[in-house]
C-alpha cells in the first residue's frame, strides 16, 4: 500500500491553487456509441457530425496515466497535477455544469482544468479536504462546457466503516415521475471502462470491502448523475442548459435505486436518486434553454 502524508495538507498548499493543466482529444464516434448501448439507446442513432448529449463530455478527455503511475487504489498518484493531500480516500461529491452549446461527434476538443479551491474542514468521520477543479471544454467555435467539479479526500475506513450517512439530503418534493434502476456489476464495470476510471472501489468488492470500508463495490457517483440528468431530460423535452449535482450517500451493487423528478413553477427541475433504505444518495436540478 502507498505511504500516506501524516498531515491532509503541506504547508504550501496554497500554491497549487490556479495551477492549470490542458488536455487534448477527439469527441470520438466509438465512446459516443458505446455510451449510447450501455444506456440501452441505439447506437447507430450516433454519427459524426450528431450533437453529443451534453453529460457525455465525462466519456472524453481522461487522465491517462501511465500504469507506473497509478496508485493503490487505482488512481494516478497525487503530486503532478493534483495537490498531495495526505489522505487515502478520495470521492467525487458534486458538480455545477454550464451547457453553452453542443460538443459534436468528430470534432477536436480541449479541456482546460484549474485548481479553484482547496477547502479543510472536520467532521464525524475526521479530516476532510474538499477540492475544486474548474474545467473548461472548448473547441474552434468556442466553449461549450464549464463544469465546477468537487472531490472529497477522507481518512482511512474505521471500525465503523463507510457506512450510509443517515443525515444527508433532503426530503424530496411529490415526484411528477419515477422510475426504478437495478446497480449490477456490468453497469458499473461498463461506465467504468468507458470513462477510463480505475477506482478500484468499483469493480473490486474484495478492494472495496478490506480497505475501504464498504459492503461491497460502489455505485459510480458520476453514473449516478448521468442516470439521473437522462432520465429527467427525456421527459423535459428541452436543450439542458445547466446541471447542479449533489452527492450525500453511497450506493452499492446488487441493489435497486428509484429515480424521480418534479419541476418547479421556475422551470427548472429537481431529480433525487435514493436508495432501498429510502436514504437520498444525490439530488440534482436540471435547467433548460428557454
Amino acid at each position: 500500500m502507498n505511504a500516506v502524508d501524516d498531515t491532509p495538507l503541506p504547508e504550501d498548499i496554497s500554491a497549487w491553487i490556479g495551477r492549470s493543466e490542458r488536455t487534448e482529444d477527439e469527441i470520438g464516434l466509438t465512446n459516443a456509441r458505446r455510451m449510447a448501448a450501455m444506456l440501452d439507446l441505439d447506437p447507430a442513432d450516433f454519427r459524426t457530425g450528431s450533437p453529443l448529449p451534453p453529460l457525455w463530455y465525462s466519456l472524453f478527455f481522461t487522465p491517462n496515466a501511465r500504469q507506473s503511475q497509478i496508485g493503490h487504489d487505482g488512481h494516478p498518484r497525487k503530486g503532478d497535477f493534483l495537490p498531495p493531500i495526505g489522505l487515502p480516500r478520495r470521492m467525487f461529491v458534486g458538480r455545477s455544469v454550464s451547457f453553452l452549446r453542443p460538443l459534436r461527434i468528430g470534432e477536436a476538443a480541449s479541456k482546460t482544468s484549474t485548481i479553484a479551491a482547496i477547502t479543510p474542514k472536520h467532521g464525524r468521520s475526521g479530516a476532510l479536504v474538499f477540492l475544486t477543479v474548474r474545467h473548461t471544454i472548448e473547441t474552434m467555435a468556442g466553449p461549450a462546457v464549464v463544469e465546477d467539479q468537487q472531490v472529497v479526500y477522507r481518512e482511512a475506513a474505521g471500525s465503523a466503516g463507510a457506512a450510509r450517512m443517515q443525515e444527508a439530503g433532503t426530503a424530496a418534493p411529490a415526484a411528477d415521475w419515477t422510475e426504478q434502476r437495478a446497480i449490477d456489476p456490468v453497469l458499473l464495470f461498463r461506465y467504468s471502462a468507458l470513462t477510463w476510471n480505475g477506482h478500484r472501489i468499483h469493480y473490486d468488492a474484495d478492494y472495496a470491502r478490506a480497505e475501504e470500508g464498504y459492503p461491497g463495490c460502489v455505485m459510480n457517483g458520476a453514473l449516478t448523475v448521468l442516470l439521473l440528468a437522462e432520465a429527467g431530460r427525456r421527459r423535459a423535452a428541452r436543450p439542458l442548459a445547466g446541471l447542479t449535482a449533489r452527492l450525500s450517500s453511497p450506493l452499492f451493487s446488487g441493489e435497486v435505486m428509484t429515480l424521480a423528478g418534479h419541476t418547479a413553477a421556475d422551470g427548472r427541475m429537481a431529480c433525487q436518486a435514493t436508495g432501498p433504505t429510502g436514504i437520498p444518495a444525490a439530488a440534482v436540478t436540471l435547467s433548460f434553454a428557454p
